[in-house]
């Protein structure tokens, strides 16, 4: 029979009209056991013409003529195209897809099927890249890879998510993931990668599956393949392409003119310091011109004076904002043949930012060619080029908004910028600082990376393998602050230079041997490597700059040098590796390796350590026993244990180093030179271990499938400084002390939820993570450092303060007084109940390690349509506001953060009463703690597929247009209730990873997107 769409949107039927010449009818069987299977999508290929087995599997479907063909599709089975010809029966039998099961997926130096896997891989696909615009591949990570973190480092243009796998471990020696991109360690950032060029990104968690990168995947490992050519002789063309405007999705609320006055009044009544022309107090919500004439933040200033009297409400927020602009374009070729295969694109993305002046713009040219010189020999380049620029990186005109006066004029009547709407010597006008030319942050950034290779085939199933990499990296930085800018108050222009030219090196000698025999399956793979960095970095800065239009590209007509710096930093780092990885019957697996890595960064005693890993698995769905168990695809248990290092540790440190310092010798000075630290020859690397146990599945055809893992990893030899005793001249020295240790669940579930005869589609991607961090051990063993906020069973960054039991009202002025307060301010817990508030009070106030992190991605199709929307949330962690510590001073002088404060009218207990002459309220610290859980909805795509016979009049195989909003919504009670910013905007404050929300931070955006995807 024929099949008819349902109704569109307008009301209009979507109707696919046959001539139906001939009716096929048929059955359809699965090749398992031979039972018929219901609900098998039967399809005339080419149009909208079809139908669904039913109960037994049998069809009827109508077709136009014999040329037509027959297309069945079903969840778990491969896809089949059939012929009519001249027949009217058609009985077929469906294979089951075993593609997911059998695909290929990088574990490093080499690849696996996921049905052999024993270790802790996540992998991301270029589908899931591509379902939302991206800045840079850590973007893609966020939500998508169970126990990886993805948080924001800000939101200015060009800035790099910050990615921790499993957690931190170390206080010193970093957190940061191995990046490697086509078989090559990077030295420099991630964020130079262009998104677009990735095939797929595979993220090795446990020690097991990054031991073969020794002393460098203690962190974890993300693995980036790159795009490659084809081998069919077809050449394809594609462009990705999209724009869109992006806004601040929501800004802090500060104090109106009116609201800003009424505080200020507020903060001089406390202090008694607001009376009117007779000398008498006056009450609160009562305004005074004469009360205000003698407040200099008030009618003590002119300009402040006519602001009141004229009723102005300067908000510099609005001014400083604007709309911003995103755009990417890529154009992919692909093609090649059975001998040479090519891979080449040229990528523009550029992101004007919210705030005039930060910006960033990336160019890129790849070019991916591997070629079979003969059946033995194979070489093949993957060559990178990019260069970017990015403004703004270091400014933060955005955060001279929120102190500014609102009652001051920002123009003059002839809308020229006022530099000083107030009389107050510390406050300039914030839009100042976007003038053109006056104030310049400016990187640009050139980057040649190469991963180069011959492969050789010995003899059946051994091949060897060179691989070159040489990464070239060059950036200039410039600065220049000009005259007018609240940094310099008019006085001389400053400037400064500063150049950094990197060159990395590695080469890799790689054998493999492959071999199966009866029910054995044995792979060997032996590795020697080599990796030389060279970093060398200039810097100059001068002040009085004769001419601003000079900026920083003539420092030598400056009169004055401020400073002349430059350094050279080199490492290596040499290493062999043995894996062996073997299959029984493709039942059980086991999985052993060991890498011996020397770092030239570590102590003459130490320099060399070895990292082993082991790990078993059992296919337990390949059992004799499991053969009736027929809804189980894939059912594979595995567990591994192994031992991985961290050398994050500066180059030089393991020496003794000497500092410049001045000597006398007479009447005159000179410099020299002292001892500046003190070496450890014995200095090695932090340790982690890591034990995972793990469950792969798959069920129903492929409708449910996932992993679900469990693992503990201990981090050992923490490099901590270890205090000496002060008549050693030193008081403290570098060293392996102190234990650290992580322990989570992890879960990622894909789902197909709905799969309709009508074309419908519903698909659902689930990632949940659950890291618990703990300090186990610190330099002097299991005892708690005050000092630096480190506690025994608690994560690295824990907070450690008063707590805030409420305000203090006016029936209890005796009690605020018998602690040292009064009426109005900030009642701190007693926590131990002695009648006074001392450092034993101090409560742990919570850490910013999430209890659980999660992404939701959902994807619809229906007849060419498609809707993906993707939700990523964060619950149970405790932020930093840096807001709410600067923009909250209730001291009567700067503008503040919009909050309830309490008066003798308002009673509250939430904020304290402000107070002319306190800087900050007592204890203020106790305001800056709130819940970071958020749930965001990330990204919404919605596109639609034309039809071939569309995209063929325009020449192309393949045509989609789309629209796209990324962060439309997000849930917060610290955005909401507490009038903070997006919580997890947050920026990075030290080696372990402490964050931050303050007012270093843009707003976070919402951008809206179309776009356009065709393939020729």
């Amino acid at each position: 029979m024929a099949y008819t769409p349902p109704t569109n949107g307008s009301g209009g039927k979507l109707i696919a009209t046959v001539n139906a010449d001939k009716t096929v009818s048929g059955k359809v069987l699965s090749s398992e056991d031979n039972a018929p299977l219901p609900g098998v999508s039967v399809v005339v290929k080419g149009t909208t013409t079809g139908t669904n087995t039913d109960g037994e599997g049998n069809f009827k479907v109508n077709v136009k003529d014999d040329a037509a063909v027959l297309v069945f599709s079903a969840v778990g089975f491969e896809k089949q195209e059939i012929p009519v010809g001249n027949r009217s029966t058609i009985n077929i039998t469906l294979v089951t897809d075993q593609k997911s099961l059998n695909e290929v997926v990088v574990v490093g130096y080499g690849t696996q099927k996921k049905s052999q896997m024993t270790g802790a891989i996540s992998q991301v696909t270029a589908k899931q890249i591509t379902e939302m615009p991206l800045t840079n591949l850590g973007q893609a990570l966020q939500g998508r890879a169970a126990g990886v973190d993805v948080s924001q480092s800000g939101s200015k243009p060009g800035a790099a998510p910050r990615i921790l796998i499993r957690g931190r471990r170390s206080f010193n020696a970093g957190n940061d993931p191995l990046y490697v991109v086509d078989g090559i360690p990077l030295s420099a950032g991630y964020e130079d990668v262009n998104p677009n060029d990735i095939q797929s990104i595979e993220v090795l968690k446990d020690a097991t599956a990054t031991a073969i990168y020794g002393a460098r995947g203690a962190n974890g490992v993300v693995l980036v393949t790159t795009k490659r050519g084809g081998t069919k002789g077809k050449t394809t063309v594609t462009l990705d392409t999209y724009a869109g405007a992006s806004k601040a999705y929501s800004k802090l609320e500060l104090f109106s003119g009116e609201e800003f006055a009424e505080y200020v009044r507020e903060a001089y009544r406390a202090t008694g310091l607001y009376r009117d022309a007779a000398g008498n107090p006056v009450p609160t919500g009562v305004a005074d011109p004469a009360a205000d004439a003698k407040v200099a933040v008030l009618g003590g200033d002119p300009n402040v004076a006519a602001g009141i009297a004229a009723g102005r409400n300067t908000q510099y927020q609005d001014l400083i904002l604007r709309t911003g602009l995103m755009q990417n374009h890529t154009i992919g070729i692909q093609g090649g043949n059975d001998r040479t295969s090519f891979y080449i694109s040229g990528g523009f993305f550029q992101d004007k930012g919210i705030t005039k002046g930060l910006d960033f713009t990336r160019n890129s040219l790849r070019v991916n060619v591997d070629h079979q010189v003969n059946k033995r020999l194979k070489v093949g380049v993957s060559s990178y080029m990019m260069y970017s620029i990015r403004n703004g990186e270091n400014l933060n005109p955005y955060g001279n908004t929120l102190n500014a006066n609102p009652l001051g004029a920002a123009y003059n009547a002839d809308g020229s910028l006022i530099f000083e709407p107030t009389n107050d010597a510390l406050l300039s006008n914030p839009l100042s600082e976007i003038v053109d030319g006056v104030n310049i942050d400016n990187t640009k950034r050139y980057r040649i990376f190469n991963s180069i290779y011959a492969e050789v085939k010995i003899i059946d199933g051994l091949t060897y393998r060179l691989n070159l990499g040489p990464d070239f990296t060059l950036s200039r930085f410039g600065r220049f602050i000009g005259s007018e800018t609240n940094n310099r108050r008019r006085g001389d222009a400053q400037a400064f230079n500063e150049n950094r030219f990197g060159f990395n090196f590695t080469m890799e000698n790689i054998v493999n041997y492959n071999k199966t025999f009866g029910k054995h399956t044995l792979n060997l793979t032996g590795v020697q490597s080599i990796q030389k960095d060279n970093f060398e970095r200039y810097r100059s800065e001068v002040q009085g700059i004769p001419a601003q239009a000079q900026s920083f590209f003539s420092l030598n007509s400056a009169t004055s040098v401020l400073g002349v710096q430059s350094s050279l930093t080199e490492w290596t780092i040499a290493s062999l590796m043995g894996r062996v990885n073997y299959s029984f019957d493709d039942k059980y697996l086991l999985t052993m390796t060991i890498r011996r890595d020397g770092s030239s960064r570590f102590g003459e005693n130490t320099k060399y350590g070895n990292f082993p890993g082991i790990a078993v698995g059992w296919n337990i769905s390949n059992e004799p026993f499991m053969k009736n168990v027929t809804f189980v695809d894939m059912l594979k248990l595995r567990g591994g244990w192994g031992q991985v290092g961290n050398q994050g540790v500066a180059p030089y440190q393991t020496q003794g180093l000497l500092g410049r310092t001045t000597y006398a010798f007479g009447a005159t000075g000179a410099f020299g030179f002292r001892p500046g630290t003190i070496s450890n020859p014995n200095l090695r690397w932090e340790s982690t271990a890591t034990s995972n146990i793990g469950l792969d599945f798959s069920v129903f055809r492929g409708r449910v499938q996932g992993s679900l893992e469990f693992y503990q990893t201990n981090t050992k030899s923490l490099l901590l400084n270890d205090f000496l005793p002060g008549s050693v001249g030193f008081n403290f020295f570098s060293n392996n002390v102190g234990h650290t240790r992580n322990s989570g669940i992890e879960l990622g579930l894909t789902t197909v939820n709905v799969n309709t005869k009508s074309g419908f589609k519903w698909t659902t991607d689930f990632q949940f993570t659950r890291n618990r961090e703990e300090i186990v051990e610190l330099y002097n063993g299991k005892v708690d450092d005050l000092g630096n906020r480190w506690f025994i069973g608690y994560p690295l960054n824990t907070y450690f303060d008063f707590k805030k039991a409420g305000i203090w009202q006016t029936n209890e002025a005796d009690l605020a007084k018998s602690y040292g307060s009064e009426v109005g301010q900030i009642k701190v817990q007693d926590t131990n109940n002695d009648g006074r508030i001392t450092a034993d009070d101090r409560v742990l106030i919570g850490n910013d390690v999430p209890k659980w992190s999660g992404g939701l991605t959902n994807r619809f199709e229906f007849k060419g349509f498609d809707l993906s929307f993707f939700l990523f949330g964060r619950f149970g962690n405790t932020i930093l506001s840096g807001f709410h510590r600067n923009q909250l001073q209730l001291a009567g002088r700067y503008q503040q953060i919009k909050v309830d404060y309490w008066t003798p009218n308002n009673p509250t207990n939430e904020f304290p009463r402000p107070k002319s002459n306190q800087e900050f309220p007592v204890y203020n610290s106790t305001l800056f703690y709130y819940d970071g859980t958020f749930i965001k909805l990330r990204n919404i795509n919605f596109g639609y597929t034309f039809s071939n016979a569309i995209a063929k009049k325009i020449g192309a195989e393949s045509l989609r247009l789309y629209a796209s909003i990324q962060q439309p919504k997000i849930w917060s009670s610290y955005l909401t209730k507490y009038n903070g910013v997006d919580p997890e905007a947050a920026i990075t404050g030290s080696p372990t990873g402490t964050t931050e929300v303050n007012s270093g931070v843009t707003p976070s955006t919402t951008v809206t997107t179309f776009g356009l995807n065709v393939k020729f």
